[in-house]
């Protein structure tokens, strides 16, 4: 699903949810500029997926047309199956990077990180036999999937065969981080690289 098909579905959804929203407020949503989001929504009645009428002159109000629903229900659909298959993808490659940890030793691994994929980072660990030592993260997370989350300073304490990065926007500066940790390169895992 590309990024015009993901902007109507949250317009679509939020006019459906509320008619008398403000176009600052979608703007906000979106993370676009307000012109932007005027012309989207003036493509989107223009394409017969929202009515826009003015009640009383000074306010104006969104109706979603029932193309509009059925073009919702698609984009929908669409942004299902692009969700699922990236979720497919990820676990695989997830999988594919502690199968080369385990071909290196690995046994007990700590999660760096406490997004959704840390979830899954976890779910794999259980799937493959693998003890997870614990979770760090450098922010203000206190508990993540019932387990405390501590600071990577402790790392020093643990004994551990890995680190997992399960942040991937922040990889890089996790490295740094375990790097003043004194956790060698060579114990640190990221997501194997999209081929």
């Amino acid at each position: 699903m590309n990024l015009q098909g993901q902007r109507n579905l949250i317009l679509l959804t939020e006019l459906e949810r509320d008619g008398a929203v403000t176009q600052r407020s979608l703007a906000t949503k979106l993370g676009v500029a307000l012109g932007l989001t005027n012309l989207y929504l003036k493509r989107l009645a223009r394409k017969g997926y929202v009515k826009i009428t003015t009640i009383p002159s000074h306010r104006i109000r969104y109706l979603l047309t029932p193309q509009g629903m059925v073009e919702k229900s698609r984009l929908t659909y669409l942004y299902m199956q692009y969700s699922l298959s990236h979720y497919r993808d990820m676990r695989a490659r997830l999988r594919d990077t502690l199968s080369r940890a385990t071909e290196h030793g690995v046994q007990r691994v700590v999660i760096f990180g406490t997004s959704e994929f840390a979830e899954m980072a976890y779910l794999s660990l259980r799937e493959m036999d693998l003890t997870l030592v614990g979770f760090i993260d450098d922010g203000e997370v206190q508990t993540f999937l019932s387990y405390p989350v501590r600071r990577p300073s402790v790392l020093a304490e643990w004994q551990f065969d890995a680190v997992l990065l399960a942040d991937i926007d922040r990889s890089r500066e996790h490295r740094e981080t375990l790097a003043q940790c004194q956790v060698p390169q060579a114990k640190v895992f990221a997501l194997a690289p999209i081929v």
